[in-house]
């Protein structure tokens, strides 16, 4: 089946997000589909084109005017749909329902062309709780236009537990790894003098890193057994990383924690190499999210590490080597959490297989392409 891909954004070397989609194309074409990835381009002159696979099918130019035609205009894609035979599109949501993307979709659909609306995350009114002006009169716009745009398509692919997502039926699946990309790690250190933890994000406060760094600071007021170290690894949200650099030297911790900003490729390997434990997200409760399947919680998985979360995720919540933190804004508690790291099974290989036969994107996918496939006429 002739597929598309649609991101309305463009991708960079160091963004799970990036990776993630570039895996689910893959899937989707190991699953049978002739997938073209269609998304956004920005040369260094500013210049805007959108892409197909690797054709440009358009040139927005640059300045204001190419970033408004890039919102609101998407004839360029209903030609290649026609041109190409596209017979169904898979759509990452934007938080960008609109009037103008709502009228377009009405007019794919009326080519008999199927349409899946994946959202990445939901609920997720509460993540621009933080965000500027201008997202927050996006957020509004959404609101206004959401369960318009749900109508207009088939079915929406959700990482949550809802079977139904503003009116419209869903497709659950889980965040999926491609293990192929994802090396195992191969040293297991001893931790009974110093242990390291991993915090590696796109930084929001849902991620809940100050946790970690207020459990330090408590640690190691207290007699304690050994050394504890965090890198926190990512960029995201200026102000949140500057103040977590400030907590950290108004704590004395700045011996122990280290913020890198963002790494990829060998660096980034290198990062899970030196961890003895992950921490993924220990405050999704600020945004009114209880079950999430995290990407993050997947990739330490797949690279044999333990992790400490705080949501419910049901493909992990009784994994021997994953550690639950409680759903508050409480300190981490490092202490037990090294007492725990002590007793659990740190054998790379033990971790990852426990989610090979379930968590790979090919399985995920089929998911999709089969509802879709029930769908096409």
């Amino acid at each position: 089946m002739k597929g598309l891909f649609i991101v309305f954004h463009g991708f960079s070397a160091h963004s799970g997000i990036s990776k993630k989609i570039f895996a689910q194309c893959e899937a989707l074409r190991r699953n049978g589909a002739d997938i073209a990835l269609c998304h956004l381009e920005i040369d260094a002159d500013g210049t805007q084109r959108r892409m197909a696979g690797d054709a440009v099918i358009r040139t927005f130019g640059s300045g204001f005017r190419a970033k408004l035609l890039k919102r609101i205009s998407y004839a360029d894609i209903t030609d290649y749909i026609r041109r190409e035979g596209v017979r169904f599109l898979y759509i990452r949501h934007d938080l960008n329902a609109n009037p103008l993307l709502v009228g377009w979709l009405r007019r794919v659909r009326r080519l008999g062309v199927r349409i899946a609306l994946e959202i990445p995350t939901y609920p997720y009114d509460a993540e621009f709780r933080e965000a500027g002006r201008k997202e927050k009169i996006q957020l509004q716009v959404d609101r206004m236009f959401r369960r318009s745009l749900a109508r207009q398509v088939d079915r929406i692919v959700t990482f949550s537990d809802d079977e139904e997502i503003f009116g419209q039926k869903t497709v659950r699946i889980s965040n999926g790894i491609d293990f192929g990309t994802i090396p195992l790690k191969t040293e297991v250190h001893a931790i009974a003098r110093e242990m390291r933890l991993l915090a590696l994000a796109n930084i929001h406060p849902w991620h809940g890193f100050d946790r970690v760094i207020e459990g330090l600071k408590a640690y190691y007021a207290a007699p304690h057994d050994r050394i504890v170290k965090l890198h926190i690894v990512g960029d995201g949200m200026p102000g949140l990383i500057d103040g977590y650099a400030r907590s950290i030297a108004a704590y004395g911790l700045g011996e122990y924690v280290e913020i890198t900003g963002p790494r990829s490729g060998a660096a980034l390997d290198a990062e899970f190499a030196w961890c003895d434990m992950g921490v993924a997200s220990l405050a999704r409760h600020r945004n009114g999210i209880e079950s999430l399947k995290s990407l993050k919680n997947r990739e330490y998985a797949a690279r044999g590490i333990p992790f400490v979360y705080s949501e419910r995720d049901s493909d992990f919540d009784a994994m021997p080597y994953v550690l639950k933190a409680p759903a508050d804004d409480s300190p981490l508690d490092i202490a037990a959490l090294a007492g725990w790291l002590d007793a659990a099974d740190r054998t790379p290989e033990h971790i990852r297989k426990t989610i090979e036969g379930s968590l790979s994107w090919e399985r995920q996918m089929q998911k999709v392409m089969t509802e879709m496939k029930t769908l096409t006429p």
